[in-house]
């Protein structure tokens, strides 16, 4: 026997389903493996679905303003906090209404007037061999420009986001010129043209290519529990070692989010934002990437415990992106590719 139907329990139920599905689209810098496990946890217990579209903060950025009014974007995320500044500066972004959300937030990490957060943090540090240098050789930022370390740092292109920001900071607090001399000084130092990741300098770092690096502290942790022995034998002939913190403090930058100005899905937007800096989700970063977590009440991973506290400096975030263009300008000056 053929059942039948109603046309209208079909409709209906289709309905449903229709009316049951959530999605937001998110524009992201970040290629990290762990934030798909964090989407699917989203899905999961939120039943919320995230649409990624990967590219650099720059290019997110122009496409943002080429989509205009037609973007399917929602969200917007970088690995640094610059181009969240840029993006809010070019009017692309909206505050985030949910208090709840925004009071999770230190006042340090986040936009004045809310339009974009901080979801982790990751400090910028120096890198020493353990056999070669001495803690108690190092000091400051400005201490990399020393004649002392001639031939013996290793540092990423001055393309990289991390060290235009870092750039900023010093720039913050040393002025244009003296930041400017600090650049053209650490270049001379350097043992090699600046080339590969943060990893690659740990490694040269541990394989004696040089006795300094500069690199963000998460990336330590990646090789401290890397599936590969010759990472983790790098990570173990290393030590990390947290700048200025007699004075400023060591510079921290950020991976933060905002809502897409015109979201049609704001109001699930700012779930998902919710969620990212919910206790349980803040815990699990430091275990698994190694940031640092933004909500006060999720803890750190052993490994970040066993590197020790320190002080962050805490020029505002936004100066990274005020500061930007000038940072450039003084790396090229220096001659610092």
């Amino acid at each position: 026997m053929i059942k039948i139907i109603p046309t209208l329990l079909v409709l209906g139920a289709a309905l449903q389903v229709f009316a049951e599905t959530k999605e937001v689209t998110l524009y992201t810098q970040r290629h990290y493996a762990f934030d798909e496990t964090i989407h699917e946890k989203l899905l999961e217990e939120k039943g919320i679905t995230v649409n990624v579209v990967k590219a650099s903060a720059d290019e997110l950025i122009s496409r943002l303003e080429e989509e205009g009014a037609n973007t399917p974007a929602d969200l917007f995320m970088t690995a640094d906090g610059a181009g969240l500044d840029r993006a809010h500066k070019a009017g692309l972004l909206q505050p985030i209404s949910d208090s709840t959300v925004i009071a999770l937030v230190p006042a340090t990490l986040k936009d004045p007037e809310n339009h974009w957060v901080a979801i982790t943090n990751r400090a910028r540090v120096i890198i020493y061999s353990k056999d070669r240098v001495k803690p108690e050789d190092l000091s400051t930022y400005e201490d990399l420009a020393d004649p002392k370390w001639r031939g013996r740092i290793v540092i990423r292109s001055s393309s990289n986001s991390y060290n235009q920001s870092l750039m900023t900071t010093i720039i913050a607090a040393n002025g244009e010129e003296k930041a400017g001399e600090w650049a053209a000084a650490v270049r001379k130092n350097m043992a090699r043209p600046p080339q590969g990741s943060d990893r690659d300098q740990i490694r040269a770092v541990a394989a004696g290519l040089a006795d300094l690096a500069v690199a963000n502290t998460y990336y330590v942790g990646l090789l401290e529990t890397s599936e590969e022995s010759n990472d983790r034998e790098a990570a173990a002939a290393v030590g990390l070692y947290f700048p200025n913190q007699d004075d400023r403090g060591t510079h921290v930058n950020i991976s933060g989010i905002g809502v897409v100005k015109g979201s049609e899905n704001a109001a699930l937007a700012e779930e998902v934002i919710a969620f990212l800096l919910s206790e349980e989700v803040q815990a699990s970063y430091p275990e698994n990437t190694f940031e640092y977590p933004v909500n006060p009440a999720a803890g750190w991973s052993e490994n970040q415990k066993l590197w020790g506290n320190f002080k962050a400096d805490p020029v505002p975030l936004s100066t990274l992106g005020e500061l930007n263009a000038e940072a450039v300008r003084l790396f090229n000056r220096a001659g610092w590719e």
